[in-house]
């Protein structure tokens, strides 16, 4: 059996709705992002058998979102990982894009505002990767984290692919073969599309 994770990005809460930076803010999942994580859980309950476990960052929006696909697929909930954290980004946590816009230009993501560097990011995503795929190398594993976090991740993972936006509840799958990770499924929102057709 080959090594295989997936790959989710948590569901929307309030700060993402209103265009704020969250980073490490704790900020809960809103009612829509239980329906969205409610949604790809229905999702993969259809492809039984295929994830073992699932495991998150510790940050609320990404813990909750994993406990609601844990319970639906009935796989074990692991204890989270500070690992797969979102990045920190500093003073520009909280602030709408008219205030970074205002405050430190269109180069914001330049700015020395004490965020946390991809360099940080890929050094403890991999090891946490690297962990898992030592210790468990025939387990198929679901991994909830962040958009900032999960797209250098993913780059970091595979060089072949695409560096478009994650957005909220995005699910990709990527298979370890030929020692190199190889992208099964991007950035796919099927699932909310199936929400949008139930409201």
């Amino acid at each position: 059996m080959s090594v295989r994770i997936g790959l989710i990005r948590h569901g929307r809460t309030e700060w993402n709705a209103l265009g704020k930076i969250q980073g490490q803010t704790d900020i809960p999942l809103n009612e829509e992002g239980i329906r969205q994580a409610e949604a790809l859980a229905r999702r993969l309950s259809a492809e039984e058998g295929q994830w073992d476990a699932i495991v998150s960052s510790d940050l609320r929006r990404a813990f909750d979102t994993a406990a609601i696909i844990a319970r639906t697929l009935n796989i074990p909930h692991l204890p989270p990982d500070p690992r797969i954290r979102e990045r920190s980004f500093g003073v520009i946590e909280g602030t709408t894009e008219e205030e970074r816009l205002s405050r430190w230009g269109a180069d914001w993501r330049q700015a020395d505002a004490g965020q946390e560097s991809d360099e940080s990011i890929v050094k403890r995503g991999m090891a946490f990767i690297d962990d898992w795929r030592t210790s468990r190398p025939e387990a198929r594993l679901l991994v909830v984290s962040h958009g900032s976090f999960l797209a250098q991740l993913f780059q970091a993972m595979c060089r072949r692919a695409n560096n478009g936006y994650l957005v909220n509840m995005s699910y990709s799958v990527l298979e370890y073969t030929d020692s190199s990770w190889q992208p099964l499924l991007e950035n796919c929102t099927l699932h909310l599309q199936d929400l949008a057709q139930r409201s």
